[in-house]
């Protein structure tokens, strides 16, 4: 079997690197709340000479490697505030797309308290497989609409979906402030990593296919059906490099992630209140 090629050691490596560094993530402009965290990670691959399309607005994901079959999405996370689910607008968390290996790059900072700052260092790294947040690459994201709605029967309701996941420090034990990267476990191990944890993902018994939304009742009512695959076994690897910590990483219970997501995502619905 031919090695599997990838630069997700080397990214991982480099950004690893910088933090330690102290390298910082810094705003273009007041107003830029969105990309300074890509401005940091291009930074990384120009370092790598890795060559990569040039995101746009609503590229997916944010960086397409040229010359290898990868995309890496990055999710910036100020601290403290939302840490454990992050929103996937339009686009459901998966670790392939259009014959690309999806990695997500997800970074967390300082939430700015000094009224001006610009510049922010990095206090938290996971790269992470897409595969570990959802391993279903069939699903095939389409926005709908309906008309007919409001009193004059002139009115679109758009249907477009926002998908909202756990975070790698809802889903595991040992990251926090201690850069890891999450690989399946297929990969051979480069040389340069140890590994500091075995995490197996296991599929759920039934599956969400549809939601019916009642606009009397504003209540969305969803649809399952059996998982054909239920109680299949998905395995990842845990690993920094040789000279990072070895602190074990492991997985948080279901249960107890279900009731982490449960809280972050009432506060959200608060927030938006």
């Amino acid at each position: 079997m031919a090695k599997l090629e990838t630069r997700c050691f080397d990214v991982y490596m480099r950004c690893a690197d910088a933090m330690r560094k102290g390298e910082l993530i810094k705003k273009v402009s007041s107003t830029d709340k969105e990309y300074h965290f890509q401005h940091w990670f291009a930074e990384r691959l120009k370092e790598l000479k890795v060559a990569s399309d040039t995101p746009g607005r609503n590229s997916y994901p944010d960086f397409t490697l040229v010359h290898t079959p990868e995309g890496y999405e990055l999710k910036a996370l100020a601290y403290p505030g939302r840490q454990a689910t992050f929103d996937s607008n339009s686009r459901i968390p998966t670790g392939e797309h259009n014959g690309r290996r999806i990695f997500y790059v997800f970074g967390r900072y300082p939430k700015d308290k000094a009224k001006g700052a610009q510049e922010y260092p990095l206090i938290d790294l996971v790269v992470c497989h897409g595969d570990f947040m959802n391993a279903d690459h069939d699903y095939v994201h389409e926005n709908q609409s309906v008309r007919g709605f409001g009193s004059y029967g002139d009115i679109m309701i758009r249907d477009r979906k926002m998908y909202v996941a756990p975070t790698p420090f809802a889903l595991l034990d040992g990251v926090t402030s201690l850069p890891t990267l999450i690989i399946p476990s297929e990969y051979d191990l480069d040389p340069r990593f140890r590994e500091v944890g075995r995490l197996t993902r296991v599929e759920c018994d039934r599956l969400v296919v549809g939601y019916e939304a009642d606009l009397v009742e504003n209540k969305l009512v969803p649809k399952y059906e059996k998982n054909p695959d239920a109680g299949k076994p998905h395995e990842f690897v845990a690993c920094r490099l040789k000279t990072e910590s070895d602190k074990p990483v492991k997985l948080v219970p279901p249960k107890v992630v279900a009731e982490i997501v449960a809280e972050a995502t009432a506060e959200d619905e608060g927030d938006d209140a």
